[in-house]
């Protein structure tokens, strides 16, 4: 059985995640009050419908209360958020996603029973200044204010070292969660993703490392 999302609040973050949960095969209901907002995602989602996200009555008659995940994405009108989502905890919605546009907020709404507060302009603005300190992080996914999981090329100093033997968390703190290797299959280069490798498996040249650590443990590694 698919999942069932709600995503309240159709700005470029919302119809962002609406669209990325549709190509992985959920079911969402987006809402807006804004008909064009609306209508740019008709044809994109399972239900796209226009509304006030602040009239309990509405959202019941939209069957929001049947989702299994709700998604509020309303970060400009802070009051209509907080609404929202004690109105969403009122219909029985156990899992909210909430987004907030400055600490205060995301205090707010994690108080009244979110589960998990986005900063998507913060955690963007963090990605661009991390790109540009260090390129050579290819993607990074911020756990926390201290730890990360980092993509980047294998540094020299690792070409043809097991990972046994690169003792990367003794010595940086650091651990490798998987590589991905360029191998030729039927005469053309593909890429070969190895989850979880093992202490034995080898670092070549043109490898991309996943680690996991401290930010500043894998700054080290660059």
């Amino acid at each position: 059985m698919k999942k069932q999302f709600a995503i309240i609040g159709l700005g470029r973050f919302g119809s962002a995640v609406a669209e990325t949960l549709v190509k992985h095969d959920a079911e969402v209901l987006a809402i807006d009050k804004d008909e064009t907002k609306v209508k740019a995602l008709t044809d994109r989602v399972t239900l796209a419908l226009e509304l006030d996200a602040t009239d309990e009555k509405a959202l019941r008659e939209a069957g929001v209360q049947n989702v299994d995940v709700a998604v509020v994405s309303i970060g400009e009108n802070i009051e209509a958020s907080i609404l929202v989502v004690m109105l969403l905890k009122e219909l029985g919605i156990k899992e909210i996603i909430a987004k907030a546009v400055n600490d205060l907020h995301g205090k707010v709404l994690s108080h009244i029973g979110v589960n998990k507060v986005v900063y998507p302009e913060r955690d963007m603005a963090q990605r661009v200044a991390q790109s540009l300190i260090k390129p050579e992080f290819l993607e990074q996914i911020v756990l926390s204010p201290e730890y990360s999981i980092v993509e980047m090329p294998a540094p020299a100093f690792l070409w043809e070292k097991s990972i046994r033997e690169s003792n990367l968390r003794a010595e940086y703190g650091v651990s490798i969660i998987a590589i991905k290797h360029q191998s030729i299959v039927n005469g053309e280069k593909k890429e070969i993703w190895n989850i979880n490798p093992s202490p034995d498996d080898v670092i070549h040249k043109e490898d991309i490392l996943v680690v996991l650590g401290a930010n500043s443990d894998i700054e080290k590694l660059g």
